[in-house]
């Protein structure tokens, strides 16, 4: 199953690349959005952490909408996916191939938004950078698997977009305030334990993978999960 989930996963990766739209459009949003934030400050002024890592993660997510839309879109033209249900492996590689390829890319796109964080916001790390690495790690885990399953869920779909805005942004929301809460410390704005927070994005992420698994079977090949 892990060799077929590499494989989608390579030939994504390849297609959203070589086509550009998708990727460059989310990280030059998260940009903009960032960069639109920063004239909210006045001269001298300085946005404190916890606003900072907000708008980190607003950037990432908007990122990650316009990747969730386009990652089953590669498979809708020429009845595609209709070879990808037919292969001789479970379907879950599907979702694992998918999940993979949009946190490869929004990893990706988050290493513009981190230096945009130090440049337009004007801010520094003094907390432990090696946990506010992996936050970010645990909370794209998180949001991408279950990203992965409402992308599959919206296939086909003509509002596919707003579908899946609809729908992610509200589940998302407690692994999405743990991610806050993660970089506020890292940016040495709070004075909580930031592995509570890691702890509780890890459980998010146990509960996101397990619906994950259970329905996208059903969803994308209408089979009983």
């Amino acid at each position: 199953m892990w060799s077929v989930s590499l494989a989608i996963c390579s030939k994504d990766l390849r297609l959203l690349v070589s086509r550009g739209s998708a990727l460059v459009q989310g990280v030059l949003l998260g940009l903009l959005v960032i960069f639109i934030f920063s004239l909210a400050q006045g001269v001298g002024e300085q946005l404190s952490p916890q606003s900072a890592a907000t708008i980190f993660w607003i950037s990432s997510l908007f990122c990650q909408v316009l990747l969730f839309n386009q990652i089953y879109a590669l498979e809708e033209q020429n009845q595609a996916r209709v070879a990808l249900v037919l292969l001789p492996v479970p379907a879950l590689a599907i979702w694992l191939a998918k999940t993979l390829c949009i946190l490869i890319l929004l990893l990706f796109a988050q290493l513009f938004f981190l230096p945009a964080l130090c440049i337009f916001l004007g801010q520094s790390p003094s907390g432990s950078l090696g946990v506010g690495l992996l936050g970010i790690v645990f909370v794209d885990l998180g949001t991408c698997s279950l990203g992965s399953l409402l992308g599959a869920l919206a296939q086909g779909q003509v509002s596919r977009e707003s579908l899946v805005s609809i729908l992610l942004f509200p589940l998302i929301s407690p692994i999405l305030l743990a991610g806050i809460g993660i970089h506020t410390e890292t940016l040495g704005g709070g004075e909580s334990d930031p592995s509570t927070w890691l702890f509780l994005t890890l459980a998010y992420d146990a509960i996101f993978f397990a619906v994950s698994c259970f329905l996208f079977p059903f969803i994308y090949t209408g089979e009983d999960a």
